[in-house]
């Protein structure tokens, strides 16, 4: 099936406190392989990236059969994927100056800081973006896709800390959300209720290095077939590619005479995810049937041990399956994987498991429970 690529700039007004009402475009890549036929037919899915991960080097690497949004939409879905401000390709407001990475990751940035120089205090003293301001553009890029395809519905997958936008943007409009596949959700139960004062003090952008993305994988990967050999730069490679300013920040390789490179993602401040908000009225598990997977090595998703004296940071995935109240809930547990499961020998099996999700909205005829999925994908309790 001829699957067709469109990149979407979608206009915004800001709600970011750094570039507060100001026009921005967010970016939101779309593949189309819906068959001909009457536009009822349409299904329609939106992937929202995570904390450190943009959109693309997450649901479109292309690298052998690791494309998820390309899986699906070979499937017959219409899929689109789209980057918060902060991340990928949309706007990143104050990130371009170095002086705003955070001061314990400035080492990492030096040039175009000078040793000397680091740790300097941000000329943005504040942290980017929050809850409120993601989920105003998550509504945003949601009302252009109905507008666009004439659909009421969107199906919604979300990575890792997604779970902040679309859990309660899916509570407070559950007739625009088909479906919630959460996959590996940042959840903290015991989570802020209500918003700081804004802009929080802090500063806008952490990074990541190479040698720092391969040791946080390194420390979720426990089975010897878990992570086919090279995915580290491969994945490094892509998210190079969607960082056009940090992939010149950084020593020389003498390898290759080019900076080594530092992938900037946004600091971000969050509240309103927590038992309650998930729980609010059964409307989750109810009126918007929920996913819940995330792989048995994930420590970054799974806090270990739990950190109760900072409960913003105490993240518990089967926690979030317990606190959704609605009947229309499952929670699967994969075996052999981490929180990197879309760059991991399960990728598969994962694509696998969503498009059966969003045709059928059960796992095996199943439409609550909590289950297994072994590394052939059989799905067991």
């Amino acid at each position: 099936m001829a699957v067709i690529k469109t990149d979407h700039l979608v206009p915004h007004t800001s709600t970011v406190p750094a570039n507060k009402g100001e026009h921005v475009e967010l970016f939101v890549r779309e593949r189309d392989g819906t068959p001909n036929g009457p536009p009822a037919a349409r299904k329609v899915v939106l992937m929202l990236h995570g904390r450190s991960v943009p959109a693309l080097a997450g649901y479109d690497l292309q690298h052998t059969s690791y494309g998820w949004a390309e899986a699906l939409a070979q499937a017959g879905y219409d899929v689109f994927m789209m980057d918060l401000q902060g991340s990928g390709r949309s706007p990143r407001p104050r990130m371009e100056d170095p002086c705003n990475v955070n001061p314990k990751q400035q080492g990492a940035v030096v040039p175009p800081l000078q040793a000397s120089d680091v740790p300097r205090s941000p000329s943005y003293p504040y942290v980017l973006t929050n809850s409120q301001s993601d989920q105003d553009e998550l509504s945003t890029v949601v009302e252009y896709i109905r507008t666009l395809h004439n659909v009421s519905k969107v199906a919604f997958i979300g990575w890792s800390a997604a779970a902040f936008a679309m859990g309660p943007y899916a509570v407070k409009n559950p007739g625009k959300v088909e479906s919630l596949f959460l996959l590996a959700p940042i959840f903290p139960p015991a989570g802020p209720a209500n918003p700081p004062v804004l802009p929080a003090p802090g500063f806008p952008t952490h990074v990541l290095t190479h040698p720092g993305l391969d040791q946080a994988w390194a420390n979720e990967v426990h089975c010897a077939t878990q992570r086919e050999p090279g995915m580290v730069d491969v994945v490094w490679d892509a998210l190079m590619e969607n960082d056009p300013i940090g992939r010149t920040w950084g020593k020389i390789d003498p390898s290759t005479g080019k900076p080594v490179g530092a992938s900037r993602y946004r600091n971000f401040v969050s509240w309103g995810w927590n038992n309650t908000t998930a729980g609010q009225g059964g409307i989750l598990g109810g009126s918007v049937p929920v996913l819940i997977v995330h792989g048995e090595f994930d420590r970054t998703a799974n806090t270990t041990p739990p950190t109760p004296a900072l409960p913003a940071l105490d993240f518990h995935v089967p926690a979030l399956y317990k606190a959704v109240t609605g009947p229309h809930k499952l929670l699967i547990t994969v075996k052999c994987a981490g929180h990197s499961m879309p760059w991991e020998v399960q990728h598969k099996n994962l694509h696998e498991l969503s498009k059966h999700w969003i045709k059928h909205l059960d796992v095996g005829g199943k439409t609550n429970g909590a289950f297994d999925m072994d590394l052939n994908g059989t799905i067991s309790p």
